[in-house]
Parts: structure tokens; C-alpha cells; sequence
């Protein structure tokens, strides 16, 4: 199959990707750095990856909580926005970039997220999609560096040539990440399918979200991974 070009779309700033965002924009050209647009992409991958920390229990479906912008004011986020993030500051670097999603099933997760999710399955994880050398490329900057050492999981490095997904298994060779269905990639978040998934999968969670915005992921980790 050919690969399409990026639309005019991809360089656009959205009120989800608000790449025209003035954080947003001090980010990009903090950050991307380079001699070539892969590079400047491989930078700011890891800029979004490893500079705010990877919090799932702190979720905000509102376009307020979901925008790119958001994670660089509360300094973390989870997969959906943090690949919005770096779309944004892709884009704020002249980088054409996407959102891309799939549902995974995740064997890695605290005790009080499999109670409220009730399943492994974790819909619309989200991903970044970068235009580079002519082609599009993934990158994936859910999980910062600190978590996947305290996890035992294999950092997801990104070189801006292949695609940088989810690791099968982690260092111990147990079942890490699965890809069961690939929603495809977006010039825009498509939050109003990702809400109503929500709904439909994680309705404890979402009803009880005032105790996960209360509880500390760090916290959870740092306990179940001493035992």
C-alpha cells in the first residue's frame, strides 16, 4: 500500500493538539533539537517521554484535560494526551505528525486499576505518528523511563527510522503488551469516540474518579514492585 503523503491537517493546530499554544511552542523549540527533522523528532520524543511522568489515575476527559498543552501544565499525563503533546510540539517544529491509537491488553498494572478497570484490555492507547524521510513512523511516549526501570519493562526507544511500539514482554520475559485492534491515525483526536468507549468499558472508573485522582500511581508502583 502506498503511503499518503500528510495533509495540510498534520501541521494544523486543533483545540486538542494546540500546537499554536504558547507552552506548547517554548517546548518545541527547547527541545527540538538537530540537524534534521529526524532528529529534531527523536529529541522531542524523548522529551515527552522521559520530562513528565506517566500518571493513568488522573484522567480528565474534558477538552481541558485531554488538550497537549495540559500535560505541560501539570508536568504528567497519561498515553492519550502525552501523544497529543508531542503531535503539538511536532507540529510547532514544522514536523507533520498524527495521533494514532490501538486497544491493548496490558499485563502490567497496579492493583487498584485492574479493580477499577475490571479487565486488562486498555481502549484508544494512544501513540504519535511523525512524517519522517517520506514516511510516517510511530512513536510512543506514554512510559517514562523512571517507571519502566521500577517496572522491569524495556524502554521504548525511538530513532525516527522504526516504528517505536510496545514491547510483547518485559525483562523478565513475562507477557507484557498485546495489540488487539488498531484504530488507525488522526489529524485530530477523536475524543468524542474515546469518551464513549470510556463509558461503555470503564463505568466504575469513571464513577469513582474522584478516588483514583486521589491516590498516587507513583505510590502504588513503588509498593508493588518492593514486594
Amino acid at each position: 500500500m502506498k503511503t499518503l503523503p500528510p495533509s495540510p491537517a498534520a501541521l494544523a493546530p486543533t483545540a486538542l493538539i494546540d500546537s499554536d499554544h504558547p507552552a506548547v511552542i517554548a517546548f518545541a523549540r527547547e527541545h527540538a533539537a538537530g540537524a534534521d527533522d529526524r532528529e529534531r523528532a527523536v529529541a522531542l520524543t524523548y522529551a515527552v517521554r522521559d520530562g513528565f511522568r506517566y500518571d493513568p489515575y488522573r484522567i480528565d476527559l474534558s477538552v481541558a484535560g485531554m488538550r497537549a498543552s495540559s500535560v505541560l501544565a501539570q508536568g504528567y499525563g497519561w498515553c492519550v494526551p502525552k501523544a497529543a503533546l508531542l503531535a503539538a510540539a511536532a507540529r510547532a517544529a514544522g514536523i507533520p505528525a498524527r495521533v494514532g491509537y490501538a486497544d491493548v491488553r496490558n499485563h502490567l498494572s497496579t492493583e487498584r486499576l485492574r479493580r477499577m478497570v475490571q479487565t486488562d484490555l486498555f481502549v484508544w492507547h494512544g501513540y504519535t505518528d511523525l512524517w519522517l524521510d517520506g514516511r510516517w513512523v510511530k512513536a510512543t511516549p506514554a512510559f517514562n523511563l523512571s517507571l519502566c526501570e521500577r517496572f522491569g519493562l524495556l524502554p521504548l526507544d525511538f530513532d525516527g527510522r522504526a516504528d517505536s511500539i510496545y514491547h510483547p514482554f518485559d525483562k523478565a520475559g513475562n507477557r507484557h503488551m498485546e495489540y488487539v485492534r488498531q484504530h488507525g491515525a488522526f489529524d485530530d483526536m477523536p475524543l468524542d469516540r474515546i469518551v464513549a468507549d470510556f463509558e461503555a468499558h470503564y463505568p466504575l472508573w469513571l464513577r469513582n474518579a474522584a478516588e483514583m485522582n486521589g491516590a498516587s500511581f507513583d505510590a502504588d508502583v513503588a509498593k508493588e514492585t518492593q514486594r
